[in-house]
């Protein structure tokens, strides 16, 4: 079994099994400290599913936490396994032109995505701009304001004259097109939902060994650390009517 946030159609052989930490959100607000202790036992939750590769879909997480998880979480308990992040297969679209980062406040901190896109190409001129109302706004559905916010945002990111804009935050796939309607289409917007799948089968392609031990009967589960209306609802529209919410003891 694997873990991720999102499928296409030519990753819908597989298990998968999805965690959604609704007891700790935001991450964005929390230290480095924090978000590595919750990271780690979240994959170390989803590693006791019998998951044999993790996708940390979280961009804070991914910037705070991935590397401390592969260096020292890993070779420790489970030398076997495997954890992937998002930032690295999201910058490696950017080939050229100045870049923009939208993101929670933990992730732009972390300077992960300047780092990332400078071994790309150390001429890239890149902004990371803190956006922490989003994720709370999406969680919480509150429409009007995320609207509002988006055009605030859409014109801080114009006034940086950037050619690309990546959405730093799993979350904000849900908005994407609210920003591309309020940028227009001189701007290339970048969001995960589309990049992680085809990130991810290519990995697989690559490392048929770990493809081997992932198991493809096109099983679902979903575990959330506290059940919510608001989540249950999302989680509707999101994965289907039909959809039931596990509680994982962490």
């Amino acid at each position: 079994m694997l873990s991720s946030m999102v499928m296409s159609k030519d990753l819908s052989k597989y298990d998968y099994v999805y965690l959604g930490d609704t007891k700790n959100l935001p991450y964005g607000e929390k230290n480095q400290r924090q978000i590595l202790e919750l990271t780690s036992k979240g994959v170390d939750f989803l590693f006791r599913q019998g998951c044999q590769l993790v996708i940390v879909a979280c961009n804070t997480s991914s910037a705070q936490a991935l590397r401390k998880i592969q260096q020292n979480f890993l070779p420790k308990y489970y030398q076997d396994r495997r954890v992937l992040g998002v930032i690295r297969p999201t910058v490696e679209l950017i080939k050229a032109g100045d870049t923009c980062v939208i993101a929670t406040n933990a992730t732009v901190k972390a300077k992960a995505y300047t780092r990332e896109l400078r071994k790309l190409n150390s001429a890239l001129k890149i902004s990371e701009i803190p956006a922490p109302e989003l994720v709370p706004l999406l969680e919480t559905n509150q429409l009007a304001k995320l609207e509002k916010a988006v055009r605030k945002y859409s014109a801080i990111i114009e006034n940086k004259k950037v050619k690309n804009l990546i959405l730093g935050c799993t979350h904000y796939a849900i908005i994407g097109d609210k920003f591309a309607q309020s940028l227009g289409k001189g701007i290339k917007l970048i969001s995960q939902d589309k990049v992680v799948p085809i990130k991810l089968l290519d990995y697989l392609n690559r490392h048929p060994k770990i493809d081997k031990k992932l198991t493809k009967k096109r099983q679902r589960k979903i575990y959330v650390t506290k059940l919510s209306l608001d989540f249950a609802k999302n989680a509707r529209t999101w994965f289907g009517q039909k959809v039931k919410l596990e509680l994982a003891k962490i």
